[in-house]
């Protein structure tokens, strides 16, 4: 029997979850609480809760971290994604968006397809360092980091094989779908072979996250993030239980209105014994703190527009408290009103006014009615219903966020110095494929949908979008 991609990305998404679990006791944790959340969402709204996704779809859903040094690397684990049906989506410079030394562009691998989302919608966001930005690296560490990363092998050639087959003919049959998955799975596990603490260090003092990727012989998980149905829940219930949490939920306020984005947090990366080389080659047991347990909350995918009045609003939020030291229950509150004077408070406003994407569906036939003009007038006449697109990307500055509160030490970084430059473009060419708008992806799924309205209500006509 063929396993197909649909299949492999679920039982891999499964075991990756089940062997973080053994690394990272913490995360078993996090999934029990926001399983506890969600069951009291579920029980308090009813199918409201689900208006963003079933019940299922939430639970089993994960996204994982990754960081990888080269452009080989990185087209390596394109290849491996895309025999799950995962294909990178969105560019992420955040070289940029940090404020500390974070020197990698990313992108998300996930499912592109509407249905392939709702089967199993695992994401993995993978950064690659750029070790030519001399911000970070000088002639002499680019070099000396360069050799090192180009000397290890992250994937066995067997590995890569299978994720090309599978990719090429749609799927796997069982014994070699097994071995691809335990190739995978082994693939991102912690390494026990011991670090070089000179290395290390050398690279730490420019960055904590270049250490991460260069200073060690292999790649592994960085986090594995369950989704949450409200956050600020699961937040306090965490600290409850005595894990400390990072001071403050990345992305939108808690607000009363419609949820919008993207919302995450996480648990602070935690002391794991690893094996340290001394230069007399002597080897150690001491603690690295690089690993930690994200969860996140998803809202409505925004439009252009949308995205616009987000950032709009964070720069917004930047002023107001700019040079006051507040908690971070004092920043939601402000947040939240500048949210209030700005943002739609129903769905049908954000639709009016073209700020969110939704999927829209044929009501009741209307028997010897004809339809009227206009997307506006058939949502208000009960014709045709929306309902939201989840939004299944990131943001720079909420990964960014997460990235700065987990880091040992600020790092190094020479403002002075100009930026390599390494947009989507070239991020597409190193991955050998194309690189996915996501803004494009929303919309042709709310297309399609329109195009379905189209035919079954029996127009003549398109549905014309708000202006």
């Amino acid at each position: 029997m063929m396993i197909g991609a649909t299949a492999l990305r679920a039982a891999f998404a499964r075991r990756l979850s089940a062997m973080y679990g053994t690394e990272v006791p913490a995360y078993n944790a996090l999934v029990d609480v926001a399983q506890d959340v969600n069951r009291e969402v579920l029980a308090r709204m009813g199918a409201d809760a689900e208006r963003l996704g079933t019940i299922d779809r939430v639970t089993a859903e994960r996204h994982g971290a990754i960081r990888v040094g080269t452009p080989a690397e990185m087209q390596q684990v394109a290849r491996i994604f895309g025999a799950m049906g995962m294909y990178p989506v969105g560019y992420y410079d955040l070289r940029e968006a940090a404020s500390s030394s974070v020197p990698v562009v990313s992108t998300a691998f996930r499912p592109v397809d509407a249905a392939e989302l709702a089967a199993n919608p695992f994401r993995v966001f993978t950064s690659m360092l750029v070790i030519g930005d001399r911000r970070f690296f000088s002639e002499d560490l680019e070099r000396r980091l360069g050799e090192f990363l180009g000397a290890r092998r992250l994937f066995p050639p067997r590995l890569l094989d299978l994720a090309d087959r599978a990719e090429a003919e749609g799927g796997l049959d069982e014994a070699d779908a097994e071995e691809f998955l335990t190739l995978a799975t082994r693939a991102f596990e912690l390494s026990r072979e011991p670090v070089s603490r000179s290395w290390y260090a050398e690279l730490e003092r420019v960055s904590a996250v270049a250490a991460d990727i260069g200073g060690v012989a292999s790649t592994h998980v960085n986090h594995l993030t369950p989704r949450v149905l409200d956050i600020d829940a699961l937040y306090a219930r965490m600290g409850e239980r005595g894990i400390t949490m990072i001071d403050a939920i990345q992305g939108p306020p808690r607000w009363d209105g419609p949820d919008l984005l993207l919302r995450q947090t996480s648990f602070r990366a935690l002391a794991e014994p690893r094996l340290f080389r001394e230069d007399d080659g002597s080897v150690v047991r001491d603690h690295l703190r690089v690993r930690f347990g994200e969860v996140e909350a998803r809202g409505i995918a925004v439009t252009p527009a949308g995205r616009a009045l987000y950032d709009d609003l964070a720069a917004e939020l930047d002023d107001a408290l700019a040079g006051q030291r507040v908690t971070a229950g004092e920043r939601n509150a402000v947040a939240a009103k500048l949210w209030e004077g700005r943002v739609p408070r129903t769905e049908a406003e954000l639709i009016a006014r073209d700020l969110a994407y939704f999927t829209f569906h044929a009501g009741d036939p209307r028997p010897g009615a004809a339809p009227p003009a206009g997307l506006a007038t058939l949502l208000a006449d009960g014709w045709v219903t929306a309902r939201p697109i989840v939004y299944e990307d990131f943001l720079p500055r909420s990964a960014a966020g997460i990235f700065q509160s987990n880091l040992t030490s600020d790092g190094a970084k020479d403002v002075t110095r100009a930026g390599a430059d390494f947009g989507a473009e070239a991020l597409a060419g190193v991955l050998g494929r194309p690189l996915h708008d996501p803004y494009a992806l929303y919309a042709s799924i709310r297309a399609a949908s329109l195009a379905r309205v189209r035919e079954e209500l029996g127009l003549g006509r398109e549905i014309a979008l708000p202006a």
